[in-house]
């Protein structure tokens, strides 16, 4: 590509630059088609087809170098169910019993990570809920102090002569120009729902009000089995469409936000959705949902670590 007239030498650089970028765009393109064609034909290691909802988690190489050993082998080894469960080893001739050592059910990465009886009455489900929610509560919270009237003010960014400006999101949500927001997570100790805007004992895991402008925001998080997030959503939506019905006949304005973040460290998608309406712009919400699939990858692999222990003890 030559230049010509006035132009300087490296004027047409960025088209070469987008040319490759296409090239190269086509061709993952192309490997990622095999790569999914390959995975339809396999019940197991290509399960995660069937995950709807999901957001799509790049690990990128910087993120391996920096991640302790045995996180990645957990990570890239329960998304294509290769861990030695009891299942697994009864499969691959390690073991004659395929049981789980806590409850005696079939032992597969699903039951240990999100269905054994034993780990939910013993609380390690809750354990690695409440990881996942005081993550999830302090970028709320972050957000809720932020948020004032004054929020909604626009302003002018200037670019100089022969530069483009850096594309960006307005800083817009339910919490902004709601007046004092008050906030209640479902941590340390038994939430109780504002008795002001509904009597209930339902237990949202994060309460957000302002009485100023009358809002209410319920927010219910679930760390499902990543192909039960959407039947999960559903479920957490109904389950408080009456409280919400009965804040609206009392005068306020409610919303119900349930999230979920798969068991292995996948997000959905409810959970990017729901703080883009809380008011976290692009680039804090996706460093906030990076951390809250850190926190929940952590806490899965120290459940899975410690699956063999019939007594139960936190991190």
């Amino acid at each position: 590509m030559t230049t010509s007239g006035k132009q300087g030498l490296g004027f047409n650089s960025e088209k070469k630059q987008s040319t490759r970028d296409e090239v190269l765009a086509e061709v993952r393109r192309e490997e990622e088609s095999k790569r999914r064609a390959t995975a339809a034909t396999q019940r197991k290691q290509g399960a995660w087809l069937n995950w709807d909802g999901v957001v799509e988690r790049k690990v990128e190489w910087k993120e391996i170098w920096k991640k302790e050993q045995h996180l990645l082998r957990f990570l890239i080894r329960a998304v294509y169910d290769q861990l030695p469960t009891p299942s697994n080893l009864a499969v691959w001739g390690r073991t004659e019993d395929p049981n789980c050592y806590l409850c005696g059910e079939r032992g597969t990465l699903r039951h240990i990570l999100s269905a054994c009886p034993v780990s939910l009455a013993q609380g390690r489900y809750r354990w690695r809920h409440d990881s996942v929610l005081r993550q999830l509560a302090g970028v709320i919270d972050r957000e809720r102090r932020k948020a004032t009237p004054k929020a909604k003010a626009s302003f002018i960014n200037f670019v100089r002569a022969g530069e483009k400006g850096k594309p960006g999101e307005n800083s817009t949500g339910v919490l902004r120009g709601g007046g004092q927001w008050e906030m209640l997570a479902d941590l340390d100790k038994k939430l109780v729902f504002p008795q002001d805007i509904a009597v209930t004992n339902l237990r949202p895991d994060i309460v957000l009000w302002s009485s100023t402008s009358k809002q209410v925001v319920m927010v219910e998080l679930t760390v499902p089995w990543e192909e039960r997030v959407e039947d999960s959503y559903h479920l957490k939506r109904d389950k408080y469409t009456e409280l919400q019905a009965e804040c609206v006949q009392r005068g306020w304005e409610a919303q119900v936000l349930p999230v979920e973040v798969g068991c292995r460290g996948f997000p959905a998608q409810s959970l990017w959705s729901a703080l883009r309406r809380l008011g976290v712009i692009v680039q804090n919400r996706k460093k906030a949902i990076q951390d809250i699939a850190e926190v929940t990858e952590r806490a899965s692999c120290w459940l899975w670590l410690r699956r063999e222990e019939r007594e139960w003890c936190p991190a």
